[in-house]
């Protein structure tokens, strides 16, 4: 079977704090490394109270000091709200602490509001045009191309170069990414209905790089995984009235199951958020897992990136652990799909 990662984002849940996030990311983490996911990634956002991934490289930073052998990186960092040089510091820092176990995953959006994204960059253009030539800045600033050095040099620099990857949801960074010859992870969790073709560009687009020499791509799928089917969807409603929180622009840290049963969905609303949701893989382990391998199967993908969100720690866990155990089944061992 393919290499199985996750996506964590630092989950904010109602009557929880900040700091209670990263104590629980940083436990998920060493339950992933004990169950074998090859990653563990987190994303940037700014100003979004049910996530406190905002300074991924320093999550990062203590992510990896309290594992061994998990790869620990970034999905993503947004490059138009940093200069390439400052980033290439914070991950050549990370490369020459954690040799060999840190990603650099590059996105091209803001992660927040236009406001937001003002105030994080200041005088900069909110536009992405430059977004390609900020992504090979930072790329010169670390590989090591035999060359002389680049000027200026971060240091650490060239030679701490971790693994960079082009995250996106649509053609552009699929094209991008195989025109560099960097590996793609195609955010299938929120942007579905483009996974074919943008993964069809990119495989088109790719020319091998001193990178890599040939296409590699991830896929990031919603997952929540219980004992039973119908336990997931009841701890799936804790998602729900968050995607509705979040397209009302009532923005809050992430509902409890709880919660979500007593709100009142207007038909509407039940329309948007079972919508958005079509393609999560909400159920029990077999379910789960016949999910996954119909996508794998669907998209060529060499390794499959789960994002769970949930409203409890435990609850995380569990389905993380339900997931890596019915995936490391013998094929003749597993039911049949």
């Amino acid at each position: 079977m393919i290499p199985l990662s996750v996506l964590d984002l630092a989950t904010v849940a109602s009557g929880s704090t900040p700091a209670q996030a990263f104590d629980e990311t940083t436990r998920l983490a060493r339950v992933a490394e004990q169950l074998s996911y090859k990653r563990l990634w987190v994303a940037e956002h700014h100003g979004m109270p049910a996530v406190a991934s905002s300074a991924p490289a320093v999550l990062i930073a203590h992510l990896a000091d309290a594992t061994t052998t998990l790869r620990v990186g970034s999905g993503g960092v947004m490059l138009p709200n940093h200069s390439p040089m400052v980033v290439a510091e914070q991950f050549g820092t990370l490369e020459a602490l954690h040799p060999g176990r840190i990603d650099l995953g590059l996105g091209r959006a803001p992660g927040t509001d236009p406001a937001t994204a003002r105030a994080l960059r200041r005088s900069r253009d909110l536009g992405v045009d430059g977004f390609p030539d900020d992504v090979v800045e930072l790329i010169g600033y670390l590989a090591d191309t035999g060359g002389p050095p680049p000027h200026p040099s971060p240091v650490p620099g060239r030679g701490y170069l971790p693994e960079v990857w082009l995250l996106g949801s649509s053609g552009f960074s699929a094209q991008l990414a195989g025109m560099l010859g960097l590996p793609f992870s195609f955010a299938y969790h929120f942007s579905p209905g483009h996974v074919d073709a943008a993964l069809e560009q990119y495989r088109l687009s790719f020319r091998p790089s001193i990178l890599f020499g040939q296409p590699r791509v991830m896929v990031a799928v919603s997952v929540l995984c219980a004992p039973s089917e119908q336990e997931a969807r009841w701890l799936s409603g804790s998602t729900a009235l968050s995607i509705l929180q979040l397209r009302s622009g009532r923005l809050g840290p992430l509902p409890s199951p709880e919660e979500a049963a007593a709100y009142r969905f207007s038909p509407a609303e039940k329309a948007l958020v079972e919508d958005t949701m079509a393609t999560h893989l909400i159920g029990d382990p077999s379910l789960v897992h016949q999910g996954l391998v119909e996508l794998q199967q669907r998209t060529g993908a060499d390794e499959l990136m789960v994002s769970t969100r949930a409203h409890s720690y435990d609850t995380r866990a569990r389905s993380l652990a339900l997931v890596a155990e019915r995936w490391a089944l013998e094929p003749e061992r597993a039911p049949a799909l």
